[in-house]
């Protein structure tokens, strides 16, 4: 009983965080003080469950990596389950994402500023996925003709560009409407332009004398 009473105080010091990060800060301009008075505790009480801010934040940022985790899961199962398009597999992260504004909220705003600490942890969660994803590639056969280097940096361009675009995802007013679906659209076009170009590369070279060679006919 005191070790779940335990876990639900960890819980909502980490959704006190996420709450007020919606009033328009980043994560290292909340304050200890802060987040205890949001949940109802006394600030000493913070330190029997995080040793620090930083803590909190590493906390938080695995928490968004595990939610982050199941949207790519549910994309996978559109992709090899039921061999989805491009469009079925954004509108799945979309959904999953304006579901749970809070964590992206926080992954889009940490993952340009803020604390070193968090912001390095997002790196590293970001590079897990793009090596997750190359593994993925290699079972697609319309990417059998790419090389391993090709492959990670098709993955690096397509994860970079998921977490690029959180930020229009999440902001609209709402979350509906004309504004979100512009930023689905907009997600939706540069993946399609990364798949386009990846059906037809042939390696540096080969584009290298593709591009010389168009330059002459000009």
């Amino acid at each position: 009983m005191r070790a779940e009473k335990k876990l639900q105080t960890r819980q909502s010091l980490l959704d006190a965080a996420l709450a007020l990060m919606e009033t328009g800060r980043g994560f290292s301009g909340i304050s200890l003080r802060e987040i205890t008075r949001e949940v109802g505790i006394v600030p000493t009480a913070f330190y029997r469950h995080f040793p620090d801010m930083e803590s909190l934040g590493l906390a938080l940022v695995e928490e968004v990596s595990s939610s982050f985790r199941e949207a790519i899961r549910l994309v996978r199962s559109n992709q090899f389950e039921h061999l989805g398009a491009i469009s079925a597999s954004v509108q799945i992260f979309v959904d999953y994402v304006v579901a749970h504004r809070q964590l992206f909220l926080f992954l889009a705003r940490e993952q340009y500023g803020g604390a070193s600490v968090v912001r390095q942890a997002i790196e590293e969660m970001q590079q897990r996925f793009i090596t997750d994803l190359v593994a993925d590639l290699k079972l697609m056969p319309k990417q059998r003709h790419l090389r391993d280097d090709d492959l990670e940096i098709l993955a690096d361009l397509i994860v970079k560009t998921v977490f690029s675009s959180l930020p229009e995802l999440i902001n609209p007013a709402e979350l509906k409407g004309a504004p979100l679906q512009l930023a689905q659209d907009r997600l939706e076009s540069k993946l399609r332009f990364i798949f386009m170009g990846a059906k037809y590369w042939r390696g540096i070279r080969w584009a290298a004398s593709s591009s010389d060679g168009a330059t002459a006919s000009e």
